[in-house]
């Protein structure tokens, strides 16, 4: 699975594997593909430094990238946390009160804070990210909110870093190659987390035509070999994998009912709701997701006062894993995810898929 661009980075195989665990993304490094940590959840700068040590010691001397959520233009400038959280109307806290009530949710023992912030959509917490991340041969910076700010770009340029930006339509790819960035990812609406309306098969090729001859990396329900080989077909360079490795043997997602969730779910089994950061982001769907998309209630806030309003209230879920409540961000791919596989069995059954379907085109062609 090598391409123009995975030979640029240094890579056997065309695949861009994102995660939020350490250990998953040095092990999409070691065995052939490029892992892709992402940041959001660093709101401690010496987190992430423990975390990237981790990383040059278990990758092999093998390129890595990070994914930073940073917004071109700032939100709010000079406004602190609590300032933030002040705007929060005291009917969506009420909302939130009832609703864990109604599940019997416990509280968080005295003291402890919550584990899970939205902290780190603000950019001033990423470009602290960026100040530990630069001091390490990363090769990748990616950001999930578009382009980044300019001096951002200019500033991984100067490090040698490649820079590429998520897109949910060809017009905002547009933007992001005027913006500077190397390449672009086109997520379709599959995707878990932030997506647009437009599925991966229609995306992928009028982001392809549009940025050319920029790179672009298909994303958005790719789980299997086959649906790479289609992504590359459609102009695609290489293929962006997220949510597939939420229930491999090297994930910590800290639940076993929440593995357990994700196993057992099928395609249809997720939603695209504003419930955990105010924006569209799919998941798996719940009482929790239902509570929020239901029309008599208050409505999910925008962001980013959505995400601290909900912060201690999922990790009251998390915690207790109290399970009609029970989510997390995944793509419509969940429904291939039903057994639990080391990293490198995914990547030996992607490469596998990868085969047949270069096979099987082939002999259509007359070619075999």
């Amino acid at each position: 699975m090598e391409t123009e661009l995975s030979k640029k980075l240094g890579v056997e195989h065309a695949i861009f594997g994102f995660t939020p665990f350490p250990a998953v993304a040095a092990a999409i490094t070691r065995a052939g593909g490029f892992g892709v940590l992402g940041a959001v959840r660093y709101t401690a700068p010496d987190d992430l430094k423990r975390d990237l040590d981790w990383m040059q010691e278990h990758t092999d001397g093998k390129p890595y990238g990070l994914d930073v959520v940073m917004p071109a233009k700032k939100a709010v400038d000079g406004v602190s946390e609590a300032d933030i959280e002040a705007m929060i109307p005291a009917a969506h806290r009420a909302f939130v009160r009832d609703t864990l009530a109604k599940h019997h949710v416990p509280e968080l023992a005295e003291g402890e804070a919550s584990g899970w912030r939205i902290t780190g959509w603000m950019e001033r917490v990423a470009r602290n990210q960026l100040d530990v991340a630069f001091d390490y041969p990363i090769k990748l910076l990616a950001n999930a909110l578009g382009s980044p700010p300019a001096d951002v770009i200019a500033r991984a340029h100067d490090h040698g870093v490649l820079v590429a930006a998520l897109a949910g339509s060809a017009k905002h790819a547009r933007r992001h190659a005027e913006a500077g960035i190397d390449i672009v990812v086109a997520q379709g609406y599959e995707a878990g987390g932030h997506t647009g309306d437009i599925a991966t098969m229609v995306l992928v090729p009028e982001i392809a035509e549009a940025v050319a001859p920029l790179p672009v990396l298909a994303a958005g329900g790719i789980g299997s070999g086959e649906q790479i080989a289609a992504g590359l077909a459609l102009g695609a360079q290489g293929a962006w994998l997220g949510s597939l490795w939420l229930t491999t043997t090297e994930a910590d997602l800290h639940s076993r009912a929440l593995t357990e969730k994700l196993l057992a779910a099928g395609s249809g089994d997720t939603v695209r709701s504003r419930a955990l950061t105010g924006k569209p982001a799919r998941q798996l769907r719940t009482e929790w997701t239902d509570a929020w998309d239901d029309p008599a209630g208050p409505g999910a806030l925008p962001m980013p006062l959505q995400g601290l309003l909900v912060a201690e209230a999922v990790s009251r879920i998390q915690k207790h894993e109290v399970k009609p409540l029970l989510g997390t961000p995944v793509g419509q791919i969940v429904g291939r995810m039903n057994s639990e596989r080391s990293v490198q069995a995914v990547f030996d059954d992607l490469t596998r898929g990868f085969e047949r379907a270069i096979d099987r085109i082939n002999r259509i062609a007359g070619r075999a």
